[in-house]
């Protein structure tokens, strides 16, 4: 799907259209047309609790429903829609031209019904009306969101924990929108960790129909973050068309501010397709000398393959300063500085995991990801804290 170009005359839409031969016929004019830009497809009526919650989600224009199938019932989400998002316009969707539907919706508080064959010219005035009834378009265009991956040296550095943890202190810092995806489809662990039962994957998310037109309904809440899981079993195959992933990752920066992604080692095709798509890169290792030498080894890749030292970084996790390296500076290993480190707190980290809970700021890990969290959301302010907190800081990795 292409990504939504502020100047064009589309409007945004959520559909909800339980009579799937009604939606499957304005679908298709609609994609000849170019009138309407479904981000998402409710293939029931939802309860006003689902419908505000998809309504904040995708801020569309306008709701496309489905009025043939039961008058009463659109009527009702009509009038709910029109009362508590006035911004929101309604588009009445019928397979005839009933005067019925006509009258009852347009009293409800719909601003345009539209009728089988859904003529092309029909649905351009509609759109035009609409462009009328939003007035000029004062404000700026939504800043894209970011992405941000993560992935390990080694399996087994804590790349997932690090991505869960830091989308969940993101959400919390900011109140932004952020969606975490486990997007190792042979051994994801996002689901297990957070306690939430997927609803599906990248996998379901990049078939959906019309280049993921559904995928949003596939996320889970998790304290405030938006989980797309790994698949629950295996696949046969993990390959991903390239063309794909990019629809994917183009559709969550249009609709969240934050996009952790969670993938396998480094040297997965995967990982390495999904890094090209990032804004910044986590290089997770941990100070085991198979980790560091994986590592070391990750970043020579990258760097040879062409990417910048400032789209990826490495970080070091479990750090405890018992460690027999501790006398080295680790960043002269790798060439490139070491972004950040998060010391080894087991118990907590435990406590986090078996309740499915963020960490807590009280605890050296908890406070570590706070600060983590705080320098993507706020480099500058991140940095002067640090300025201030320079003579009292003691290095992870130092001789004493």
């Amino acid at each position: 799907m292409e990504p939504r170009n502020p100047a064009a005359a589309q409007l945004t839409a959520l559909m909800i259209a339980p009579g799937r031969e009604l939606a499957r016929e304005f679908v298709e004019s609609a994609g000849a047309t170019r009138a309407f830009q479904i981000l998402a497809e409710l293939k029931t009526y939802p309860s006003q609790q689902v419908l505000e919650m998809r309504l904040r989600q995708l801020q569309p224009d306008v709701v496309l429903l489905d009025l043939a199938t039961d008058l009463e019932r659109a009527c009702e989400l009509i009038h709910f829609v029109t009362s508590s998002n006035p911004s929101i316009h309604v588009v009445g969707l019928h397979s005839r031209n009933d005067s019925e539907a006509i009258l009852r919706s347009l009293r409800m508080g719909a601003s345009e019904f539209l009728c089988a064959p859904f003529e092309a010219a029909i649905q351009e005035q509609a759109l035009g009306r609409i462009r009328r009834l939003l007035g000029p378009q004062t404000e700026a265009p939504r800043k894209l969101g970011k992405v941000l991956l993560f992935s390990s040296a080694k399996p087994g550095s804590g790349a997932s924990t690090l991505a869960a943890q830091a989308a969940l202190a993101l959400r919390r810092l900011t109140g932004k929108k952020v969606l975490l995806a486990d997007l190792d489809l042979m051994g994801g662990s996002l689901a297990f960790y957070l306690k939430v039962t997927p609803n599906g994957s990248l996998l379901d998310a990049v078939e959906a129909e019309g280049g993921g037109a559904e995928w949003p309904g596939l996320v889970v809440p998790s304290g405030g973050v938006h989980v797309l899981a790994a698949p629950e079993a295996p696949p046969q195959a993990d390959y991903v068309d390239p063309a794909r992933l990019h629809e994917f990752l183009e559709r969550a920066r249009q609709l969240y501010d934050w996009v952790l992604l969670d993938l396998p080692a480094v040297f997965h095709r995967l990982t390495l397709l999904a890094l090209s798509e990032s804004d910044q890169a986590f290089l997770v290792a941990t100070p085991e000398l198979a980790s560091l030498h994986l590592a070391r080894k990750a970043v020579n890749l990258l760097t040879h393959l062409g990417f910048g030292k400032e789209r990826f970084h490495v970080v070091i996790n479990r750090v405890d300063k018992r460690d027999g390296l501790r006398q080295f500076d680790v960043g002269q290993i790798f060439n490139c500085p070491v972004h950040s480190r998060f010391p080894n707190d087991y118990f907590a980290l435990e406590r986090a995991v078996t309740m499915g809970e963020p960490l807590q700021e009280d605890g050296v890990l908890g406070k570590a990801i706070a600060d983590f969290a705080g320098r993507l959301a706020d480099p500058p302010a991140a940095g002067k804290r640090r300025a201030a907190l320079a003579m009292d800081a003691r290095p992870v990795f130092s001789e004493s």
